[in-house]
């Protein structure tokens, strides 16, 4: 109201209010008179909209502190927290920034644990109560100063604020703190080890002068603690850059005239006479003005960029510790957590990469210096449940078990043996999926998961694209990949055997370059050596009968000449490897069972027309379908090994297949008892392994942040 009569002078631009709340209400009042309103106080992020044009906010908003925030919970590598905080414009607004912030490094809100601003005691105390049987120990307190106080020191009470827990304040509290002359001890013991955020303002000359000047008046020239906070700062500067705005525009030519808006009146038995406001003429002009201002105040830099915040938003990260606060670190919108002052920073390149970002150490609740985990198995929560493929074929990976647990296989116990590392219990429950009378659907499993009917599953279930869209994976336990099975038959013996080490080509061209060494040392020898010499007819027979016998190093002829004798030792060692190659692969032949199958690979299986094998629930479905464009009619869908089995031994003619496309593991162990009668042929064809999965805040059935059992 009294904020409403002020409006009723002629005002040219406004200072204050301190509240977001407040501030909401004036900015409608200030958006009609055209009068621009400059706010030291209010952080509220929805106040930057376009809603309010002639709103100008002096100080940085909630919108960079909850980033902040968000950035250290990243740091400590949380990725839930609960959010404590007051239900009004200023709490709501700022903890859903929170939740962008956090959404983009993969973390989020478990809970927002919400009260009124009067709230006795009680209700604070039966709202911590409910936090406190949650998972997260991670507590972000957004709040006002006449309230937060009493959030810390019930949480005392409840033995909150021991080893384990985890509590960050915004900048209300560092905010209090400064302002008062001294702090009572009582109050400092229920805020020990809390991390907060509190407006970086930079350490000059101009700011020391100040506060220098401020102790001579309060104090009378005796020491004393300054008494203000970051707040104050804003304030004086507010006022500063008004007036330096309004000498800008009066030496702009600016004028000082107001106008009767005919849509303001007064109603009958209003208290506000709204028929006297007039609106500024110039304030379109002067909020411009405003916003191209550039000085350095107390607080820093004064200037605005587009969007209408302060330049170079920044917070000191403080650890509340004995009788004060001891600073552990910077943060900055332009390179975010740092241990150097971030006016250091801005003549360097920007970087946020993971590897810059530091603060010094905490002192955590409890008087701990080890990193809390943030998190423990909540007193309210219920076990796990662990979703396992009820398999009718290959039983040995994961199948359901007359025993207490439920379920067996290779899979639950390579799980059950992570799980026995870990330094915590874990409550679980194996639930088995699909009707016992066919393989289930593996897809169709994740997505049970991805929609929160299970909280993980553990068994053969491939890695691959599409499900780590929607679900998380462990690192893969077990390499896996599409290979091709088909049926192998022994290779008759050939008398023609012997021919076999070298193809055709190769036989073609060994024998032209026996002929060719002949006839090159025939050039270099006939002229000097009488062995090469005679009669054309004899010449030709000495040339064919010296290159042959090379082969077998029985040739008779001499050579004399230098370049004769050269050739011929290089060719006798080539025809040295000739010859030893030819024996080796002769002897192979001869000697090791030749196995032959009409597939040679997922190649020969694309080009030909006949029916192709898959494990029933198999993602090769998928892949052979949608990657390698097979058509579906010649998949068939088979449950078993022994399915595999007659499917093969029968063949494509007869009602079976040509071949089977499975997984490796499940070839191997298919393998191993068929004495023989199939192989794998060709390479495998994909690359990819199994893991467990579970919700994307999940890895292996825990919450993201907790030792992962890849």
């Amino acid at each position: 109201m009294e904020a409403l009569q002020l409006m009723e002078s002629d005002v040219v631009v406004a200072i204050g209010p301190q509240s977001s709340g407040i501030s909401h209400v004036i900015s409608h009042v200030v958006n009609e008179l055209h009068v621009p309103l400059l706010s030291f106080g209010a952080t509220d992020p929805t106040l930057s909209s376009m809603q309010y044009p002639y709103f100008l906010r002096t100080t940085p908003s909630d919108h960079f502190q909850m980033y902040a925030i968000a950035d250290i919970v990243d740091y400590y590598g949380w990725r839930e927290v609960i959010a404590i905080f007051v239900d009004d414009d200023y709490g709501r607004s700022g903890i859903s920034v929170l939740g962008d912030a956090l959404a983009k490094k993969r973390a989020k809100i478990s809970y927002k644990a919400a009260f009124s601003p009067g709230d006795t005691e009680s209700k604070i105390n039966d709202l911590l109560v409910e936090v406190n049987l949650m998972e997260s120990r991670v507590y972000v307190v957004h709040v006002n100063p006449d309230t937060g106080l009493n959030i810390f020191s019930v949480a005392k009470a409840l033995n909150m604020m021991g080893s384990g827990y985890v509590w960050i304040a915004t900048d209300w509290l560092p905010s209090y703190l400064d302002s008062k002359d001294a702090v009572d001890s009582n109050t400092m013991n229920i805020l020990q080890g809390v991390i907060a955020l509190r407006h970086y303002t930079p350490d000059t000359d101009l700011k020391k002068s100040f506060m220098s000047k401020w102790n001579n008046l309060k104090y009378k020239g005796s020491a004393g603690h300054a008494g203000f906070n970051s707040y104050a700062l804003y304030a004086y500067d507010s006022v500063w850059l008004a007036a330096h705005a309004l000498d800008v525009f009066l030496n702009e030519g600016g004028n000082l005239s107001f106008s009767y808006d005919p849509k303001l009146h007064d109603t009958n038995g209003s208290m506000l006479h709204l028929a006297s406001l007039r609106v500024f003429n110039g304030g379109e002009q002067l909020l411009q003005t405003l916003l191209r201002m550039n000085f350095t105040g107390v607080s820093g830099q004064i200037q605005f960029d587009p969007d209408k915040h302060l330049v170079h938003p920044a917070y000191d990260v403080l650890n509340i510790v004995g009788t004060g606060t001891r600073r552990i670190g910077y943060w900055s919108n332009y390179s975010h957590l740092s241990v150097v002052p971030p006016e250091t920073l801005y003549t360097k390149p920007p970087n946020i990469s993971i590897g810059s970002q530091h603060i010094y150490s905490v002192i955590w609740p409890g008087d701990t210096t080890s990193t809390p985990r943030g998190w423990v198995f909540p007193n309210n929560g219920q076990p796990l449940r662990i979703a396992v493929p009820n398999r009718v074929g290959y039983k040995e990976f994961a199948s359901k078990d007359k025993s207490p647990q439920g379920v067996r296989g290779y899979c639950i116990d390579v799980f059950e043996a992570a799980i026995s590392l870990l330094p915590y219990a874990v409550p679980r429950t194996y639930m088995l999926y699909g009707d016992g009378k066919r393989n289930p659907s593996y897809n169709e499993l994740v997505s049970r998961v991805a929609q929160n009917v299970y909280d993980a599953a553990v068994g053969d279930i491939t890695i691959v694209t599409n499900r780590t869209k929607i679900v998380d994976f462990t690192q893969p336990y077990m390499e896996s990949g599409l290979v091709v099975v088909a049926l192998v038959k022994e290779a008759k013996s050939n008398p023609w055997a012997f021919l076999k080490p070298f193809t055709a080509e190769m036989w073609f061209v060994t024998a032209l370059f026996f002929l060719f060494v002949g006839a090159v040392v025939w050039i270099l020898e006939h002229r000097i050596n009488s062995e090469f010499r005679g009669p054309p007819r004899r010449q030709l027979i000495t040339v064919c009968w010296f290159s042959f016998s090379t082969m077998f190093f029985s040739h008779r002829e001499n050579t004399v000449s230098s370049l004769g004798r050269m050739v011929l030792i290089i060719w006798l060692f080539v025809v040295l490897i000739i010859n030893s190659s030819y024996t080796a692969s002769l002897t192979s032949i001869l000697t090791v069972q030749q196995l032959t199958s009409g597939i040679q690979g997922i190649d020969s299986l694309i080009s030909s027309t006949e029916p192709i094998g898959i494990q029933d629930g198999s993602f090769a479905l998928n892949y052979l379908v949608d990657e390698l464009n097979i058509a579906q009619s010649r998949i068939v869908k088979l449950k078993n090994p022994e399915a595999y089995l007659r499917a093969l031994k029968l063949g494509p003619k007869k009602g079976g297949v040509a071949a089977i496309v499975d997984e490796l593991p499940y070839v191997e162990l298919f393998l191993s008892n068929t004495n023989c009668l199939y192989r794998i042929v060709g390479p495998e064809f994909t690359k990819s392994g199994w893991g467990f999965l579970s919700l994307s805040f999940m890895v292996s059935g825990f919450p993201k942040g907790l030792p992962s059992c890849s």
